[in-house]
């Protein structure tokens, strides 16, 4: 879990140069690519001057912050940021983006505010639209840039593909909509009925019915409101203060504002706060900070490039990045695991070895599925699962060395007190051999008993009594204590003796490769189950967010219905029927793994 990110103050993310070069801050990237929780992205947008930084400055609990301005220049330029721990969601961080405002004179490039408007939709999950009086024709007129956005952004980097899945996707990927009227001083009535906000709203979305340019005008706007954004929902406010205090906003306490815009501005704060979604990408994946620097990224460099954003594209080079990171993220918890027992290397026994491999398997893998995402045919998997073998491999040799070098000492130290009486000749005497043997018995007791010698215990002895062959012949022939026939049984007893741990060496190495093809088998299996359960998890995500796209098609559907499109109708019901089909179709894919 990444630690909470406490800005005090918001940096901007995205600068806009010139108002035709966007630029993104080093450091606020760096700031975002250090959160690894998920993220509840807010983006304000509408025209400069209209009160946005101030809402802004309430969901992070700040009276100040964005900077308010109290001229009639534009004080935002480009995007800022301000990163906060969110004040409902543990575990989550609060994004807040404040763009600047669209339709300034002075940047002359109506272009550019198409971008400003299409970055903040590709980069939030909760777009607040901010305008001033009410919700009239001119306010929709003013909101043309939602009606560029199928120009600004591509879901598919194949046309035809574009085409096929532009119904479903828009409201996978784009954010929610909420609508901000500001100095609201109208009655809350429709033919002489109290109406809620989002009444209001919806009522103000209603469409037309006609084929005339002028209906049709009329109507594009609230189409891509209805077509774009999966949900809808409105806040009126009344004026702040008197007019001669607007200036001064950011000075002013609570009880200096009137007590309804007090209340607005809580309700509309509890809301975002609470019912605010975590960022998204197709397939319910929940973005982290991290993703989204990513994305931001990816997003400024194709504009600057002069193409059009891509979803598709986007997402693809975003698995690559992340499936990439999963694989080093993974390889490294491995190694923490292993190294944290390394203490106890050399293991006594290869069962406690594999049984410390598993369990940082284990740990390594959960590391590796929390991140990767969209790996195809699981080619990430079988990366890490192949580099995770070689990691293991180099800690069974290293675990190998050490006993090996263990053994050695112990050994040496056991016997150099044996080395010193042969080199002085004291066994080459009657009754020499006897005293060997036992002084051999001695070392070979007080090595058996000597603890954590490791896996090559068997086989360094048998390479030290091997060594001495030669020297107990020796003593053996000189022994003249002994008879020929003594001598024979000696020789014999030794034999077999050298023959029964050459068995034993055999017998340990053909289960030491026994232990390791059934370590392999649980590897296999337990990669195999911890992916089945992933891709039912990703399934359920799925499913659930089917059922989200349909809840929200049944209601532009009936938006339609309304108006009289009987075309719009039917073809939205084919949309919903797919959506239906493909849930009742999925099934979990188990299958494919590491082969």
């Amino acid at each position: 879990m990444s630690a909470q990110i406490h800005m005090k103050d918001p940096i901007c993310l995205i600068e806009n140069r010139n108002s035709n070069e966007f630029v993104i801050n080093t450091e606020a990237e760096q700031i975002l690519s250090q959160i690894t929780d998920p993220v509840v992205v807010v983006a304000i947008v509408g025209k400069y001057r209209t009160g946005k930084s101030y809402l802004m400055n309430k969901l992070a609990g700040r009276k100040t912050g964005f900077p308010l301005g109290s001229t009639i220049q534009s004080k935002t330029k480009g995007i800022w940021m301000w990163c906060v721990p969110h004040p409902c969601q543990p575990s989550h961080t609060l994004v807040l983006l404040d763009t600047e405002g669209l339709g300034d004179v002075e940047k002359g490039d109506s272009k550019n505010d198409g971008w400003i408007f299409s970055l903040a939709v590709l980069l939030s999950s909760n777009l607040v639209y901010n305008s001033m009086g009410t919700i009239d024709n001119h306010a929709m007129e003013q909101l043309q840039y939602v009606t560029e956005l199928s120009k600004l952004i591509k879901l598919k980097s194949n046309p035809e593909q574009e085409e096929k899945n532009e119904p479903d996707e828009f409201k996978r990927i784009f954010p929610s909509f909420t609508w901000c009227v500001r100095d609201f001083s109208l009655i809350l009535e429709l033919d002489g009925k109290k109406v809620t906000e989002d009444e209001y709203l919806m009522n103000s979305l209603k469409l037309k019915k006609g084929t005339d340019k002028q209906t049709q005008d009329y109507n594009l706007p609230r189409e891509c409101i209805l077509h774009y954004f999966h949900s809808h929902k409105c806040f009126v406010f009344d004026q702040p203060t008197s007019s001669r205090n607007l200036h001064r906003l950011e000075e002013l306490q609570e009880q200096d504002l009137e007590e309804d815009f007090v209340k607005q501005t809580r309700k509309f704060c509890d809301h975002i706060h609470t019912q605010g979604v975590a960022k998204t990408l197709p397939g319910g994946l929940i973005v982290t900070g991290r993703m989204l620097a990513h994305l931001t990224s990816l997003y400024i460099e194709t504009i600057m490039s002069g193409s059009v954003p891509c979803m598709e594209n986007a997402v693809l080079a975003l698995s690559v990045m992340e499936n990439t990171g999963a694989v080093q993220d993974a390889l490294a918890k491995y190694e923490t695991c292993m190294k944290e027992h390394l203490p106890r290397f050399p293991t006594e026994t290869l069962q406690e070895f594999l049984h410390l491999h598993q369990r940082s398997e284990k740990e390594a893998l959960e590391v590796f599925l929390k991140r990767s995402f969209n790996d195809e045919n699981q080619d990430f998997q079988k990366e890490f699962k192949n580099l995770l073998d070689n990691k293991m491999k180099n800690f069974s040799e290293r675990n190998e060395r050490e006993s090996t070098e263990r053994c050695e000492i112990i050994i040496q130290e056991l016997s150099e007190y044996l080395e010193e009486r042969i080199s002085q000749g004291e066994f080459l005497k009657p009754g020499g051999h006897n005293l060997f043997l036992v002084a051999k018995m001695t070392i070979m007791e007080e090595y058996n008993t000597t603890p954590r010698k490791g896996l090559k215990s068997l086989e360094v002895l048998q390479e030290f009594i091997s060594n001495k062959k030669g020297i107990e012949a020796a003593i053996l022939q000189a022994d003249v204590s002994l008879t020929a026939k003594e001598k024979e049984i000696a020789e014999s007893q030794a034999e077999t003796a050298e023959a029964e741990r050459q068995r034993q060496i055999l017998e340990e190495n053909k289960k030491y490769l026994q232990e390791s093809m059934e370590n392999q088998k649980k590897s296999f299996e337990q990669h195999e189950k911890m992916l089945i359960e992933k891709m039912d998890a990703d399934r359920q995500k799925l499913i659930a967010e089917n059922e989200r796209v349909i809840a929200q098609k049944l209601q532009e559907q009936n938006a339609m219905l309304t108006a009289g499109f009987q075309g719009r109708v039917n073809a939205l019901q084919s949309e919903i029927d797919e959506l239906y089909r493909r849930n009742r179709a999925s099934k979990p894919k188990p299958g494919c793994i590491i082969q």
